[in-house]
């Protein structure tokens, strides 16, 4: 079974859409294999487009921390916020249906309120230059845990109104 054949991918699109508006996170459902299932990306600051360019950054930042996550969401059937090598939090809650996994929903991009970018780390992974990774830095949005625990609340209610039929 797959996401889409539990709700249509116009619908996840729609998720990815209203879960971005309400939190600024650059939200995305991805599947058991850790795939983006629709191309709506909007980013909520400009270090992560430079770090997903970047393969390393991608194989060895993005990836390596939503595949952390998923396996932790898989494992304990609840949200789970952690943040990346970069210092950004993410957020993901699994989707089961009939007791298969099928993905994720979440987001990410965004700081928590005493969290930092890692530039050094960034760095090193990447090759970045530490000064752009920097400017690439400033700006960038932060939320409370508690504004985050909320959101992945809400995520649980949206995935349950998918799933509760099934």
């Amino acid at each position: 079974m797959k996401l889409t054949d539990i709700l249509p991918l116009e619908k996840w699109v729609e998720l990815e859409k209203e879960i971005n508006r309400r939190s600024g996170l650059n939200a995305s459902v991805f599947d058991v294999k850790g795939i983006r299932i629709s191309d709506f990306q909007k980013w909520p600051n400009r270090l992560c487009p430079a770090i997903k360019a970047n393969d390393k950054g991608q194989s060895f930042i993005c990836a390596v921390a939503h595949m952390n996550l998923a396996v932790q969401a898989k494992q304990t059937g609840k949200a789970v916020i952690e943040e990346c090598d970069a210092g950004l939090f993410k957020v993901v809650y699994p989707v089961f249906a009939q007791g298969e996994f099928l993905g994720v929903v979440g987001g990410c991009g965004l700081l928590l309120d005493d969290s930092e970018t890692d530039t050094f780390l960034i760095n090193k992974i990447t090759d970045i230059d530490e000064e752009k990774i920097e400017k690439l830095s400033t700006g960038i949005e932060r939320r409370s845990r508690t504004e985050i625990e909320e959101l992945a609340h809400y995520m649980k209610e949206e995935v349950d109104k998918i799933t509760g039929n099934l």
